[in-house]
């Protein structure tokens, strides 16, 4: 089945639709927020790149907590949608403090505690997907992840275009907040409307019946760590790339805000038809094939990104970026829940962990590149770590076709 064709359960199943309504607006404060971040940082609010690192990592640090012991409590007690409602909550809280009284001290609470404490959300709109989705027909269930997974990305395409011709006539950049807290505050509505009851599913979503501290053993098996690592290692690239675009062309004569907009919609706009190719490829050749060619892909993207920034040939870029950027972001995904498939809870948790990995990783990556040489030498050291993390993953499952499962 085509990931087309996963757009009609999409649309007629009410708990997908409304995953997939909730991936479009937290895609969109996403794709608002997540590419402007770093210059917020350091051209408005005055802090260092030091100190914004500082911020990724604590950002990093209290997501994935929360991710984790909300996902294993989501397991143990089925009550998704509490969870859901609470990170909603969070988000929309991030967003409204600078909103509503823009400062350095409002900036780092939004950016270090409340949205990260939001960001569980995302595991938890996936484990609701593939929950849902176990009442279709097993050929329909991959194409419907990737499907869902490209609807993330659509506002990347739609929304960023949208703040290039903004910034092109003269709105302050400030003005993403507002924008950001209306998504928040719509994200928080229909969760509260339309989440399905706990308890009163279509699907069965039986209670794990472990302690947290049988969960946390379950999730700290070597084999299941050592490959979180690797994932977390590659995106920890794409992480860089966010991080990188809008200081990279801040620096640039003729390069701005808008300019970083542009570039980031292109690069999203090519992925989202390449994500809904992608579950025809991968019948053919495994997840691991297809996440290494990915990184490779993306990695040339990263590491030039510096390098042409001044010349036209920045936008080919893009290509590279969408084409590796398609199987980076989906295939990961599948793979971590392959690996706690009978925990949905968990399985999304790794989701985080990876992240996790991915932030400290690019955070450190930033602190010391920035500090021995500039932005250059960041984009070369992040995509060589990721080509070699990508090649350690490989080696470790090539032989199989998904990843390995060792949940009970």
């Amino acid at each position: 089945m085509s990931a087309l064709a996963a757009y009609k359960p999409l649309v007629k199943d009410p708990a997908l639709l409304l995953t997939s309504a909730l991936m479009v607006l937290f895609g969109a404060h996403v794709a608002s927020l997540l590419p402007q971040a770093s210059t917020i940082a350091v051209t408005i609010f005055g802090l260092s790149d030091g100190a914004y690192s500082r911020i990724l990592i604590a950002a990093s640090v209290i997501a994935v907590t929360t991710s984790v012991g909300f996902g294993i409590i989501a397991d143990q007690r089925a009550n998704r949608r509490a969870i859901a409602l609470l990170s909603s909550v969070f988000l929309t809280i991030g967003s409204g403090l600078v909103t509503l009284h823009p400062s350095p001290v409002t900036f780092v609470l939004a950016h270090a505690v409340f949205v990260p404490l939001a960001s569980t959300l995302f595991g938890q709109l996936f484990a609701l997907g593939r929950l849902a989705a176990s009442v279709h027909p097993k050929r329909e269930r991959e194409a419907i992840q990737s499907s869902l997974r490209a609807l993330f990305a659509v506002p990347w395409l739609a929304v960023l275009p949208v703040w290039s011709l903004a910034f092109g006539a003269g709105v302050d950049l400030m003005a993403i907040y507002p924008v950001c807290f209306c998504l928040a505050a719509s994200v928080l509505v229909l969760t509260l409307l339309f989440w399905p009851r706990d308890g009163a599913t279509r699907w069965p979503d039986p209670k794990s019946g472990l302690s947290f501290r049988q969960s946390l053993t379950e999730m700290a098996d070597w084999r299941i760590l050592v490959r979180v690592l690797a994932l977390g290692a590659i995106n920890g690239g794409v992480v860089l790339y966010l991080v990188l675009i809008g200081l990279v062309f801040a620096q640039v004569p003729g390069r701005g805000a808008g300019d970083v907009a542009i570039y980031a919609a292109i690069t999203a706009g090519l992925e989202v038809p390449l994500m809904l190719m992608v579950p025809a490829v991968s019948m053919r050749m495994s997840r691991v094939t297809l996440i290494l060619i990915g990184t490779l892909l993306y990695s040339v993207h990263l590491a030039c990104i510096p390098v042409l920034a001044s010349s036209p040939a920045l936008w080919v870029l893009p290509v590279f970026g969408a084409l590796g950027g398609a199987f980076i972001l989906t295939q990961p995904m599948a793979y971590l829940q392959e690996l706690l498939s009978a925990r949905p809870g968990a399985g999304a948790s790794l989701l985080a962990l990876q992240k996790l990995i991915g932030d400290v990783t690019s955070a450190t990556v930033f602190a010391l590149g920035a500090a021995l040489a500039g932005y250059g030498v960041v984009a070369l050291l992040g995509a060589a770590l990721a080509i070699l993390a990508a090649a350690a993953l490989y080696l470790m499952d090539r032989r199989k076709q998904g990843g390995p499962r060792y949940s009970a």
